[in-house]
């Protein structure tokens, strides 16, 4: 398990998906959701309050990544705050934005501050995000993300 950013959140290789496909904005969030779920981070209604977030406000933050989360009432849903990361490499239509790496987040306090100002690191970074939406194995997911973390602490 690697930290990020504090020691409460978890990213593990188990939730890394590197070559996926998804055929639209709902399949990749549906895809989000289902590793959130299969790794224990959350109940599965937690499932449905990501496409009713995304209804509401797109979570395309820039950089071709995207990060789709539940709502606020959500958050009871949520058994640990984790991380997972899908990639896309060819890519998904996010709302005429164009999307190759999901994050997938599931927080079930103040935590998520926390996880968007480091993922905020990496993507102000145009190395590190071409990096991260590039790699080619979890190990390499995993080290970026925790660079930044490595960073913050200092």
């Amino acid at each position: 398990m690697v930290p990020l950013p504090t020691k409460n959140l978890l990213l593990d290789v188990s939730g890394i998906k590197l070559g996926q496909a998804a055929t639209s904005l709902s399949d990749a969030v549906d895809q989000v959701g289902r590793t959130l779920f299969d790794i224990g981070a959350v109940d599965a209604d937690y499932l449905p309050a990501m496409h009713e977030r995304e209804r509401s406000v797109s979570t395309f933050i820039g950089e071709g990544v995207a990060i789709p989360h539940g709502t606020d009432e959500a958050r009871k849903y949520v058994r640990r705050t984790s991380l997972v990361v899908l990639q896309f490499p060819e890519g998904v239509d996010w709302g005429g934005n164009y999307v190759r790496m999901c994050v997938g987040i599931a927080a079930s306090g103040t935590e998520q501050v926390g996880i968007l100002s480091s993922l905020a690191r990496v993507l102000l970074d145009a190395d590190l995000a071409a990096r991260l939406r590039e790699a080619k194995d979890a190990e390499t997911v995993i080290r970026i993300l925790q660079s930044t973390n490595e960073e913050s602490d200092q």
